[in-house]
């Protein structure tokens, strides 16, 4: 499938959970197969523009991971075009606009989902950016900003008329959440109605899930929870799609990608590896020193991944208790690959 002239070689896109989906994590998605197009964490306009280090980093990739979306929130149109302008310059692929944050310190700020309570607003957003950009511009928002204002339907067809390329529903409405069960009847009926790609969100933990989701009208689906859970979940999903039962997920599999996530980040903000995009110029301000500081940020990094990780696993509760008191990098490497060796969650849950 296309978004714009962009080529995706599979309906299967990573979905940008803020504070989880960095780059490292990105890459090791992507090196699984399955993974059509991942998006960044979403990334200040204001802080784009501004060229502020901190707000950037939030914006690096690789050339690994392409097809790359660089997702951005701001609700000033000609700073979201300014801010689109700096992102094309990055190299990326597309610039998505987040209509979906229902975190009140995005909403307050007349960004994320708030746009929605004002669609003719939102519909400028986009104009200001497709007219300022060559790469496609594409929308990522909710069913609505509560049930009483569910407007999903007739905003994605006016950022549609505005020019955006594509846009992604997720099936809740900002009141909701994560609470309650996403509404795929609306995000098909949307997709249905638009002559642009449709991506839908929402309760995908499972490979077949995705599968369902995608065969019920939808140009493709975007997955945030379920590949915390299971970073193979898309290659599962596509092995489903062609013929092939999924693909098993030995434990030693699942030990050997934390392991793999933990030396990802201990290069992240240290040394950029090749192919990292920034704003033109040198950054070097923000970044986490070398040595005890920067291994407590890979430790909580890893900490917050396990939350979701162990979800589902032989004893994962225990995991997660052993990660949440490991204090040093050696301790938190012999933890995991003891756990995910043979008998290791066993041993786990009497120790």
């Amino acid at each position: 499938m296309k978004i714009g002239n962009i080529e995706l070689p599979s309906p299967f896109a990573v979905a940008p959970m803020a504070g989880m989906t960095d780059t490292a994590f990105r890459r090791l998605v992507k090196r699984h197969g399955g993974c059509g197009l991942v998006v960044t964490e979403m990334v200040s306009s204001e802080g784009i523009v501004r060229g502020i280090d901190r707000t950037l980093e939030y914006a690096e990739y690789t050339e690994e991971e392409r097809p790359i979306s660089i997702q951005i929130f701001g609700g000033d149109p000609e700073k979201m075009a300014e801010a689109a302008r700096i992102v094309e310059g990055m190299g990326a692929d597309i610039v998505d606009v987040n209509m979906g944050c229902p975190v009140p310190k995005i909403a307050k700020h007349n960004a994320g989902c708030s746009l929605m309570r004002e669609p003719s607003h939102a519909a400028s957003v986009i104009r200001s950016m497709a007219s300022a950009v060559k790469i496609p511009v594409t929308v990522k928002m909710r069913a609505g900003w509560n049930d009483a204002e569910r407007n999903a339907p007739t905003l994605a067809r006016m950022v549609e008329d505005a020019g955006a390329a594509a846009v992604a529903v997720h099936g809740r409405t900002a009141a909701e959440s994560y609470s309650g069960s996403a509404d795929w009847d609306l995000v098909a009926e949307i997709a249905a109605s638009l002559s642009i790609p449709v991506f839908g969100s929402g309760d995908c933990v499972e490979p077949r899930q995705i599968i369902e989701r995608l065969e019920s009208g939808v140009d493709g689906v975007l997955v945030g929870r379920g590949v915390l859970r299971n970073p193979w979940i898309l290659a599962q999903a596509a092995d489903i799609a062609a013929g092939r039962p999924p693909r098993e997920v030995t434990a030693e599999a699942r030990g050997l990608f934390l392991l793999e996530y933990i030396d990802l980040l201990l290069n992240e903000r240290v040394r950029e590896p090749e192919g990292f995009r920034h704003m033109p110029g040198k950054l070097d301000t923000g970044r986490p020193p070398v040595g005890e500081r920067h291994d407590r940020w890979v430790i909580n990094k890893i900490r917050a991944l396990g939350s979701w990780y162990t979800k589902g696993l032989d004893n994962g509760s225990h995991l997660r208790t052993a990660i949440n008191s490991t204090d040093t990098l050696g301790e938190l490497r012999r933890l995991i690959s003891s756990f995910f060796s043979e008998n290791g969650s066993e041993l786990l849950r009497t120790a």
